[in-house]
């Protein structure tokens, strides 16, 4: 599953995505309303948490731009402000659910948890990503080629999850290292490389290409 953070407040982005990264989600953060509309409208997520009080456009533009444009990705709203009015314009611009800081992280997960069972496996993106003969499935954790199961550790299936999301372009170290990691990650980037040899180990070089100078990119083979 694929989550967005759109947070102008940096510690607390950072926080959630640590957060609900630990909870086996893939997650982007961007601290603005119109990077956060441009990456909802771009990109195939599962969940958007969007802040209200946000520079550049408020959540509540965001939220409204993104239904008048078909998107039903579900969108959790958070805000400081208190009180029924902000609520109900909120769900009015078409917001799933709400929450008002300060909230506790168990809540915010159990609201998450609970968008996504709602939205159901027919929402969405299919969890089941195939590239080839390689099978991956991202809710129950689960990766086949051909025939066979592979066992893969957290680490490796994280790191084939970012690429096989993106299957067929090139996704940089730094975005590896920003998911599968965490922010405040500064132990040596040369990690990736690691996980990405075992990887090809397990799954055959082949399916793994090294673009110079920018990153790896996913491909089936036939």
């Amino acid at each position: 599953m694929r989550l967005l953070i759109v947070e102008d407040e940096k510690r607390l982005a950072v926080s959630l995505a640590k957060g609900l990264t630990a909870e086996g989600y893939a997650v982007d953060v961007v601290h603005d309303g119109i990077d956060g509309l441009h990456r909802a409208s771009e990109g195939s997520y599962d969940l958007v948490i969007l802040d209200i009080m946000l520079p550049g456009m408020n959540g509540y533009r965001v939220c409204a731009a993104l239904r008048a444009a078909g998107h039903d990705v579900p969108i959790l709203m958070l805000t400081a402000k208190d009180g029924e009015y902000d609520e109900a314009e909120g769900l009015d611009t078409g917001a799933d659910d709400y929450l008002t800081k300060p909230f506790s992280y168990v809540v915010l997960v159990a609201r998450v948890k609970a968008l996504l069972r709602r939205r159901g496996p027919s929402g969405g993106a299919s969890p089941v990503h195939e590239v080839g003969e390689l099978k991956v499935d991202t809710a129950a954790r689960r990766v086949f080629l051909a025939e066979d199961e592979i066992t893969l550790t957290t680490k490796e299936f994280s790191v084939l999850e970012q690429l096989v999301l993106r299957a067929g372009e090139v996704v940089s170290k730094a975005d590896i290292l920003e998911h599968v990691w965490d922010f405040a990650y500064d132990g040596d980037p040369n990690i990736v490389e690691v996980y990405i040899s075992a990887l090809r180990r397990k799954l055959g070089s082949p399916l793994i290409k090294t673009v110079r100078g920018a990153g790896y990119r996913l491909e089936g083979r036939s």
